[in-house]
């Protein structure tokens, strides 16, 4: 009840700044169309007109979300294996990356923010018993011969090694609820001990302030209407020390590599889209959407205009894909 209070208030506030940002965005502007000061987004003199982009598509802010929803409810059945066509399984390898950047200790709680079909909490899961394993392993090899009191430590440290790990937590969060039941589905088959899996919008997370140690998004960011917005509830949710990681599609660095990267998007992505999910549209969507993103340096100072500090940034692939990291102090 009280989270959803706050949810309430957060929304009020948001619409008045908005309504504020639209009128001070500064200086004369041509009829009907100014740019707001940091959200890159074309503001109309008529409220609630405002617009933005939907791949190479300019629509109005309000319908944008529901043409991404359709997007994502369109491929998710064919999400994951779409993902190992289009990358050539390359995505598993910028997954695997982040995750021992991230390098999550027994205990982290996570936030996973877009993220349905459940890549980033499943190799969570994985790492974080796999740390309590390693931790065990030492704990025995450090006692081969120990003393009462090393025994009487290791009885009562026991309950806090398995407390430590029943504590280690991934929550899902994703605002279509076709993604997260394919997430779910895979769960199933494969345990789930440890997962929740929450619908909520990135723009109005659900949870209560201070709550997760590391918020993660991985190719989510893109996909929001209001990029700004979502930042900000990131370092929101997250306890003081957390941390913001973001995987996403970026800006290519070497030339030569960037047009072959266009060409094989633009030419080959909606084909394998057509041919394996039977969607054109929403593939073609995913390819313009990638580059509408700003650049690794364009992003890097939204994140530390949101709040974080420390904020860096991985190239992985030539800047196929970019990962970010910041820290909420």
């Amino acid at each position: 009840m009280a989270a959803s209070v706050r949810q309430l208030v957060r929304r009020v506030i948001r619409l008045s700044h908005r309504n504020i940002n639209a009128t001070a965005a500064g200086g004369p502007c041509l009829p009907g169309c100014c740019w707001g000061p940091s959200t890159g987004r074309c503001l109309s003199d008529a409220a609630g007109d405002r617009s933005t982009h939907f791949g190479f598509e300019t629509v109005p802010e309000a319908e944008k979300a529901k043409r991404v929803y359709q997007v994502f409810e369109n491929v998710a059945e064919k999400y994951d294996v779409m993902n190992d066509a289009m990358s050539l399984g390359v995505h598993r390898l910028w997954k695997d990356i982040l995750l021992h950047i991230m390098n999550p200790q027994p205990g982290v709680r996570l936030l996973d923010v877009a993220g349905g079909t459940g890549d980033i909490a499943f190799r969570f899961m994985d790492y974080v018993r796999s740390q309590q394993e390693r931790q065990k392993q030492r704990a025995v090899r450090s006692n081969q011969t120990p003393s009462w009191q090393d025994i009487s430590s290791n009885y009562s440290g026991e309950n806090e090694d398995q407390d430590g790990l029943r504590e280690s937590r991934a929550v899902v969060c994703d605002i279509n609820k076709e993604m997260l039941k394919v997430g779910k589905q895979k769960a199933d088959g494969m345990g789930s001990a440890g997962l929740s899996w929450v619908v909520g919008d990135a723009e109005e997370l659900p949870f209560d302030d201070d709550q997760f140690d590391i918020y993660t998004i991985a190719f989510g960011i893109r996909n929001v209407t209001h990029i700004d917005q979502a930042l900000q509830e990131a370092l929101r949710v997250l306890k003081p020390g957390g941390r913001f990681m973001c995987l996403e599609f970026s800006k290519v660095t070497n030339p030569l590599l960037s047009r072959l990267y266009d060409a094989y998007s633009f030419q080959m992505i909606p084909v394998l889209g057509e041919v394996i999910a039977g969607d054109w549209k929403s593939y073609q969507y995913l390819v313009e959407s990638i580059r509408k993103f700003p650049d690794q340096e364009e992003f890097k100072g939204m994140i530390e205009d949101a709040g974080f500090y420390s904020v860096k940034y991985h190239n992985l692939t030539g800047g196929v894909v970019a990962l970010h990291s910041g820290f909420k102090l």
